[in-house]
């Protein structure tokens, strides 16, 4: 078994969709980021990744890369999984921490937890969601995302010498 973590913050911003863990909340601000700003997703990934020890998600799809530009955050996720399967591991569990002023996440964490358990092919009690607020932080204007996973092995590997 291994353990990842991962983390992730964006600003709000006006004019753009709000999509946290892959479902978009009507919200009068988006997450800026170089691709959708879903800090859900790109925790999860980098926890994921990070997991393996394998490269972060800005140095798989690097900000630079003009081809990242508003990408959907479900392809780095994607990505984590395959390398993930390619090391020989599953999912077992994540747990996630969203810290965010507004909106409140209370009456969309069901359909956030049922989409991430979807994208990663575990059953939903396998997602754990908690959500809180930046009280005292001077984070009003941001989102952020914790994210640990436990990692199960699937197959014997043959371990490098």
């Amino acid at each position: 078994m291994r353990i990842g973590y991962g983390f992730d913050s964006h600003e709000f911003r006006a004019g753009i969709p709000l999509k946290i863990g892959g479902i978009v909340l009507a919200h009068d601000q988006g997450l800026g980021g170089h691709s959708d700003g879903d800090v859900l997703l790109h925790a999860l990934t980098d926890a994921l990744l990070g997991g393996i020890a394998a490269p972060d998600i800005g140095t798989l799809f690097p900000p630079s890369d003009a081809k990242w530009k508003g990408a959907d955050s479900v392809i780095f996720l994607r990505e984590a999984l395959q390398r993930l399967r390619d090391a020989g591991y599953g999912v077992a569990n994540v747990d996630a921490c969203l810290i965010l002023a507004a909106p409140k996440i209370g009456p969309h964490a069901t359909a956030i937890r049922m989409r991430v358990a979807e994208l990663l092919g575990v059953p939903a009690d396998c997602v754990g969601l908690k959500a809180k607020t930046p009280e005292g932080l001077n984070q009003e204007h941001a989102a952020v995302a914790h994210v640990v996973v436990l990692l199960k092995e699937k197959k014997v590997r043959q371990r490098k010498k």
